[in-house]
């Protein structure tokens, strides 16, 4: 036998001002009795004039809306016209549909559309309280959410007008006081080490650093340790004397091309020993011989380093040098992967989309849901190639070519009993905040729920919604 349907605490609604819009005085008083009754502020429409201008006239939060209005009216057709018209004024305001069958794929296509949600008539109390209770849930939280981009963005901005932040596009608090604590750092003349995983935006940081540095107008060169062989790595560094090595000429070094400036060096954890000897010496005193010679030049050097290996773990296993990580571990700026900065994910891939394209709205859930195990850098050459692939200018899904197993994965996570249930229990039974919780989308949720053989008091969004 089901359960009866728990009802909500009165005060579920207290502060919450709803508009209802309906012809039928009738229908109008039932919901301001039962709606006032949990505390919500009730404002009553007989017409969608009426209803437009209470719009106008009062702060509400969420809005009931009938489908028709004349008694002879059956088609839904004042209903579409009125559901617009809020849409276009309210784009973010909740609207649920009061539907009868003659006109319930009307009220879904309108769900399709944007509406909240559609309650068909006679309807149930228990489970129109539930639906309002998580839609007004839903806008709070929206608005909270809104409220701290918004905050995000004006230290952005604010750090932007005081620093070069090189273009960088983010948009998560991580992100914001990584690249804070990196023009912070700027000004003093000590090495940094940066770690992070590949393509996760390393060498953006280490132009930041540079740039906002006291040596910004001075040399500046990067050298990627991974893409040189171990015996021409320090050739590069320190340079050479004609005749060292077979072929070889007299050509300055990195170090010495940098005096005065920066010197980046990308994939640190590939340097061989002999060579991190080499590097701490000129660190510590600012000497180095080019190879095949004597001769001991000086350089004046500043040192950002990056790596995606734990240098730590090379340490314990005598594959880096313990004296060399703590010379280079002055300052260290850690950048997380783009799996763990989630918020960034859509800023940076419109960033990269080329001039006139724009991402559809199921393109944009799959870019959000897929792990980037390659980071900023898979992102963007994902981005890149479906501009030039995608036939239309607005991207589909399929134009990405996200690999479909890992998509799946993400998106449709296998949960066992215990986990949503514990969710549902984290969340009061609003179901918009479990599914937020679990990450999945409320329609996802609903069918793994089914699966499972859980019941929900809230009604169910329309296929395809």
């Amino acid at each position: 036998m089901k359960p009866e349907p728990r009802s909500l605490p009165r005060s579920s609604l207290a502060g919450r001002s709803i508009l209802i819009i309906d012809d039928s005085e009738a229908v109008r008083t039932a919901f301001e009795v039962l709606l006032s009754l949990h505390g919500a502020q009730v404002v009553s429409a007989a017409s969608p004039a009426a209803g437009l201008a209470a719009l106008a006239r009062d702060s509400v939060d969420l809005v009931i809306q009938d489908m028709n209005f004349r008694r002879e009216a059956t088609s839904g057709t004042e209903g579409v016209a009125l559901f617009h018209d809020i849409r276009a004024s309210y784009p973010q305001l909740p609207i649920i549909l009061l539907t009868a069958w003659t006109h319930l794929e009307t009220a879904v296509e309108l769900v399709r559309a944007g509406a909240a949600d559609y309650v068909a008539k006679p309807w149930d109390d228990a489970r129109l309280l539930t639906s309002v209770r998580n839609l007004l849930d839903l806008r709070s939280a929206r608005a909270e959410a809104e409220e701290l981009r918004g905050g995000r963005r004006a230290k952005r901005a604010a750090l932007a007008t005081r620093f070069d932040l090189r273009g960088i596009v983010y948009e998560s608090e991580a992100m914001h006081i990584l690249v804070a604590m990196a023009t912070q750092v700027a000004h003093a003349d000590v090495p940094v080490l940066i770690t992070g995983p590949n393509g996760a935006g390393k060498e953006v940081l280490a132009d930041i650093v540079q740039v906002n540095s006291a040596r910004a107008d001075r040399p500046y060169f990067k050298v990627n340790l991974g893409a040189l062989p171990n015996e021409l790595i320090e050739a590069e560094l320190f340079g050479t004397e004609a005749g060292a090595f077979t072929g070889a000429r007299a050509r300055a070094g990195r170090f010495e091309a940098a005096d005065g400036g920066t010197l980046f060096l990308d994939e640190l954890g590939t340097l061989a020993g002999s060579g991190q000897a080499k590097l701490l010496r000129v660190l510590q005193t600012g000497e180095f011989e080019r190879l095949g010679s004597n001769v001991t030049r000086r350089a004046r050097v500043r040192v950002i380093a990056a790596t995606n290996t734990d240098l730590r773990q090379g340490i314990r296993a005598g594959t880096f040098r313990e004296d060399l990580f703590y010379r280079l571990n002055v300052i260290e700026l850690e950048v997380p992967p783009l799996a763990e900065r989630r918020e960034d994910i859509l800023p940076l891939a419109r960033h990269f989309l080329e001039d006139g394209f724009k991402l559809s709205a199921a393109a944009a859930e799959a870019l959000a849901r897929y792990p980037w195990p390659g980071n900023v850098r898979e992102l963007q050459n994902t981005i890149r190639r479906a501009c030039l692939l995608s036939a239309e200018r607005t991207i589909e899904a399929a134009a990405l070519n996200l690999p479909v197993s890992a998509a799946a994965t993400s998106a449709q996570p296998e949960l066992d009993r215990v986990t949503v249930e514990q969710a549902l229990e984290r969340a009061r039974g609003v179901i918009a905040h479990a599914a937020r919780d679990l990450g999945l989308s409320r329609q996802a949720l609903y069918r793994r729920m089914q699966k499972l053989g859980l019941k929900s008091d809230a009604p169910r969004p329309p296929s395809g919604a």
